[in-house]
């Protein structure tokens, strides 16, 4: 099966089963190109935190193919699909998921040990820079702020370059000023450093951010909005969505 080039993730007929009465991902064909911000959106029980894992090589496919940075991860190994996620994957979560015994800085390099990776001289106080936590370097998470926490998250997903970053709704458990904050950084990793960034969401005005929209419901693609999409547009098309899988 040929790999396309110009995308840093597709999925090509992929499908997901959760014992035989649940399919979470119905023959899904997607793909993410690179430099690119894909929000991902549907009613709840669509298969959109699913489609991450299983893009992100999380969690197995049960049929198809997903391919990241032009690696099939069909027939990898454990050890070897954990290599690739290391090395070619970022992960920001809800939750922020750090450490709550190492500092922010300590946070942040965490990636690059597991992937054996010395970091580059100044390359974590660069990362804190962009993230504008260069005076939190030595706090830890219980001496942060949630959206402090979160910008810690994005800049441990980023210090490795990844071919992509997934983020599974990174503003969830934000506040309207910190969420935005968030956004500006996943946008600005987009624009400014040619990052790919797929992110799940179920809010109208952070999936604006995004370069294009996709919506799910039953574990299909059933809509694909790109371009330039103000948040009362998505807004309706979730809506609509939403009424219609009632």
């Amino acid at each position: 099966m040929e790999t396309d080039a110009t995308a840093a993730v597709e999925l090509r007929a992929v499908t997901k089963r959760y014992g035989s009465m649940v399919t979470a991902l119905d023959a899904i064909d997607a793909r993410f190109a690179r430099a690119t911000f894909t929000a991902v959106m549907g009613p709840s029980g669509s298969g959109k935190s699913t489609l991450l894992h299983c893009a992100a090589g999380l969690d197995r496919a049960d049929g198809g193919e997903v391919t990241i940075d032009g690696t099939p991860l069909r027939g990898l190994s454990e050890r070897a699909l954990t290599r690739l996620r290391r090395s070619r994957v970022g992960f920001v979560f809800q939750a922020f998921n750090l450490i709550p015994a190492l500092t922010a800085e300590q946070n942040v390099v965490l990636p690059l040990r597991f992937a054996g990776r010395r970091p580059e001289p100044g390359a974590v106080a660069a990362m804190l820079a962009e993230v504008g936590l260069t005076d939190r370097a030595g706090h830890r998470p219980s001496e942060l702020s949630g959206g402090q926490q979160q910008r810690v998250a994005i800049a441990r997903a980023l210090v490795t370059r990844p071919a992509v970053l997934f983020a599974d709704e990174p503003t969830g458990a934000l506040d309207a000023r910190s969420g935005a904050e968030v956004l500006r950084l996943l946008r600005a990793a987009v624009d400014r450093h040619r990052q790919t960034v797929v992110m799940v969401t179920h809010d109208p005005v952070a999936a604006a951010h995004a370069d294009r929209v996709l919506f799910l419901a039953d574990g299909r693609v059933v809509d694909d909005l790109t371009g330039p999409v103000g948040a009362e547009k998505i807004a309706v098309h979730t809506a609509r969505l939403e009424e219609a899988t009632r």
